[in-house]
């Protein structure tokens, strides 16, 4: 089955964003007197959507999230960067590609434009604010795969975490799982994914499944 689409996730996937959220989330939490650490955190929380944590979180005192939210953006602003060997990827791929995030489009666009990823994804960009639900349903996955034209089973899908893999399965689509980040390979084995450990892998393994 030819390729006609990758669709990557934001972040985690293209930016290292996740040990950031993960490092101030966990601080955030903590001064709400939780008992959570780093890993707790990722386990519960990387690449849910802002609905689900805010659910999880509940009532919160007077400007609590606005530190949150300060506190974040700092940390971005100062850190953020591109996952090692990502463009390498990029530039070898010759099919179109886009970003479908759980993320909100201000978020996502803040985090392409701060690593220089912007224009390789410019009107291309999807989140989880343009359906009705995020991951691990498949709404975004299959909003973005329609907007661009392509059949579901067409797609491949690069993604980072267990929210992400599952929508991509429940999406009908392929799906490449990154298990050299935060999220440790144990927890995508076993999704349905075919995991990598490096971006440089990525234009190989898209091009086996063309193969296939």
């Amino acid at each position: 089955m030819a390729v006609d689409l990758v669709i990557f996730d934001c972040d985690g996937t293209l930016v290292d964003s996740e040990p950031i959220s993960v490092r101030v989330g966990t601080a955030a939490l903590r001064r709400l007197g939780w008992s959570i650490d780093e890993a707790e955190y990722a386990e519960r929380f990387v690449g849910c959507t802002n609905e689900y944590w805010n659910e999880q979180v509940g009532e919160t005192p007077p400007g609590w999230r606005e530190q949150l939210h300060a506190d974040y953006a700092a940390a971005v602003k100062a850190e953020l960067c591109v996952i090692e060997g990502i463009e390498e990827a990029l530039d070898q791929l010759t099919v179109p590609t886009c970003v479908a995030s759980n993320g909100r489009h201000a978020t996502i666009r803040r985090s392409l434009e701060l690593t220089g990823l912007a224009e390789r994804f410019h009107g291309r960009v999807f989140s989880a604010e343009d359906v009705a639900r995020g991951k691990p349903a498949p709404d975004l996955f299959l909003h973005a795969a329609a907007t661009m034209g392509v059949a579901p089973e067409r797609c491949v899908v690069v993604e980072d975490s267990p929210f992400g893999v599952t929508a991509a399965m429940n999406a009908g689509m392929r799906c490449l799982a990154f298990a050299g980040g935060l999220t440790p390979a144990a927890r995508l084995t076993g999704l349905g994914a075919t995991l990598f450990h490096h971006p440089t892998a990525i234009p190989d393994l898209i091009g086996s499944f063309a193969r296939e």
